[in-house]
C-alpha cells in the first residue's frame, strides 16, 4: 500500500518529463523541415499536415492495442515501452538529414505516445471516481508545467541549431526511462486484470466496446470535436507566430512557455474547484465557451501584445480535458479503465486525423500564393467552429453523479 501512495508523485513527473520533451522541439520543428527540405513556410504547413496526419494514424491503430495491454499486463510495462519509443524518436529526428527520416520519426512518435493514456490509467486505478477529475487536473498541470519549460529551453538551445533541442529531449526521455523503471510500482491489481482479447485490441474493437458502456459513444463525442478544436494550438502555433506576426524560434518558445505556465496554473488551483462546485458537466460547458472566444480571437489578432493578452482564455480551455476525462472515466468499471482510456484515445486519435485536413491545410492555403486574401487565422476559425460542436453535444449529456 506504501507504494500506491506514491502512484501519482510518479505519474506527474512522467507526463512531466515527457511534456519537457514535446515542447523542446516544438519551436523549431518548422524551421527544421525547411532546412532539410528547403522549402517555403506554405509548403513546410502542408507538409506538417502530412506528418501529424501520419503519426495521428499510427496513433489511432496502436492506442487501443496499449490501452488492452496495459488491462491485461498491468500499466507499467506499457508506459515503460512507451516512454523508451519516445526517446528513439528524438534520436532519430536530431540525426535527421531527410524529409523522409523526419516522416518516421512522426510516426514512431505516433506508436509509442502511449504513455499518457497509461498514465491516467494509472490513475484512475487508485484514485476514487469523485476525486479523479481533479487529479487528471494535476496531470494536465503537470504536462503544463513541463511544456512551461520545454518551449524556453527549446528557444534557447536553438541558437545552436535545430539538432539541439532534440538531442536534449532524448536524453531527457531515456532519464524518464530509468526513473520509471526504478521507481513506478504497476498500480492494476491481478484481480482487476482480464485477458488480452484482440477483438477488441483494435479501433474497430475499442468502438465496439465503447457501445456497451452507456453513455460512452455519446461523451466520445465530444472529446472527438474537443480534440479537433484543441489541436489548433500544437499543430498550428509555431506556423501562425511566423506568418501572422513574423515570430523568431526564440519568441515562439517564449510564447509557448507562457501558455504552458497559464494552463499549469490554472490546471492546478482553478479546475479542482470549479468541478467540485459545477460538476463535471458544466465546468467542462464553462471551458468550452472561454476556448472558442479565445479562437475568434487568435483568429482576428495580428499584434503580439493582443496574443499575450488572450492567454487567459487559455485559462478556461484548461477546464475541458480533465472533466471529459473524468465523465467518461465514470462511465467504465475497474477491470475496464485501461479500455476507457483507450476508447479515449481512439476518440483523440480520430480527431487527430481529422485535425490536419481542418486545420492545418486551410492554415497552408490561405499563406500560400494562390490565396484570395492571406488570412494565418483561419484555423482558428475552424477551432471555433469544433468548440461550439463540443458544447452542444456536452449539453445534451445526462448528467453523472457527483
Amino acid at each position: 500500500m506504501s507504494s500506491q501512495r506514491h502512484v501519482v508523485p510518479f505519474v506527474l513527473v512522467t507526463i512531466f518529463i515527457d511534456s519537457i520533451g514535446f515542447g523542446l522541439i516544438m519551436p523549431v520543428l518548422p524551421r527544421l523541415l525547411m532546412q532539410v527540405g528547403g522549402i517555403a513556410l506554405d509548403d513546410t504547413i502542408a507538409l506538417g499536415a502530412w506528418m501529424g496526419l501520419a503519426m495521428s494514424v499510427a496513433s489511432f491503430f496502436a492506442a487501443p492495442v496499449l490501452g488492452n495491454l496495459s488491462d491485461a499486463y498491468g500499466r507499467r510495462p506499457i508506459l515503460l515501452v512507451s516512454v523508451a519509443g519516445l526517446a528513439l524518436d528524438y534520436l532519430l529526428l536530431a540525426f535527421s538529414n531527410s524529409i523522409p527520416l523526419i516522416f518516421a520519426g512522426r510516426v514512431i512518435s505516433g506508436l509509442f505516445g502511449g504513455s499518457f493514456g497509461a498514465a491516467q490509467a494509472s490513475i484512475a486505478d487508485v484514485t476514487p471516481p469523485e476525486k479523479r477529475a481533479r487529479n487528471f487536473g494535476l496531470v494536465g498541470a503537470a504536462f503544463g508545467t513541463g511544456f512551461t519549460i520545454g518551449p524556453a529551453i527549446g528557444g534557447l538551445l536553438s541558437a545552436y541549431g535545430p539538432q539541439a533541442p532534440l538531442l536534449a529531449a532524448a536524453l531527457l526521455a531515456g532519464l524518464n526511462f530509468l526513473y520509471g523503471l526504478t521507481f513506478f510500482p504497476d498500480t492494476l491489481k491481478p484481480e482487476n486484470r482480464r485477458p488480452f482479447e484482440l477483438s477488441r485490441a483494435n479501433p474497430l474493437g475499442a468502438w465496439r466496446s465503447m457501445r456497451r458502456l452507456p453513455g460512452m459513444f455519446r461523451a466520445a463525442l465530444v472529446l472527438l470535436a474537443w480534440q479537433i478544436a484543441s489541436l489548433v494550438y500544437p499543430m498550428t502555433w509555431s506556423f501562425w507566430g511566423i506568418a501572422q506576426l513574423g515570430w523568431s524560434d526564440r519568441m515562439i518558445g517564449f510564447s509557448l512557455a507562457m501558455v504552458g505556465i497559464v494552463i499549469a496554473l490554472s490546471q492546478t488551483f482553478i479546475t479542482g474547484p470549479v468541478v467540485r462546485r459545477f460538476g463535471e458537466r458544466d465546468a467542462a460547458t464553462i471551458g468550452l465557451a472561454g476556448a472558442t472566444c479565445g479562437f475568434i480571437g487568435y483568429a482576428l489578432t495580428s499584434t503580439t501584445w493582443v496574443a499575450f493578452a488572450m492567454f487567459g482564455f487559455i485559462a478556461f480551455q484548461s477546464l475541458v480535458q480533465p472533466s471529459l476525462m473524468a465523465i467518461l472515466s465514470r462511465r467504465g468499471t475497474a477491470d475496464t479503465q485501461g479500455e476507457v482510456q483507450g476508447i479515449s484515445s481512439m476518440a483523440m486519435g480520430i480527431g487527430s486525423i481529422i485535425a490536419p485536413m481542418v486545420l492545418t491545410w486551410p492554415m497552408s492555403w490561405f499563406t500560400g500564393p494562390k490565396a484570395v486574401v492571406h488570412f494565418p487565422g483561419a484555423p482558428f476559425v475552424v477551432a471555433a467552429t469544433f468548440a461550439l460542436l463540443a458544447l452542444a453535444l456536452l449539453r445534451q449529456l445526462p448528467r453523472v453523479a457527483r
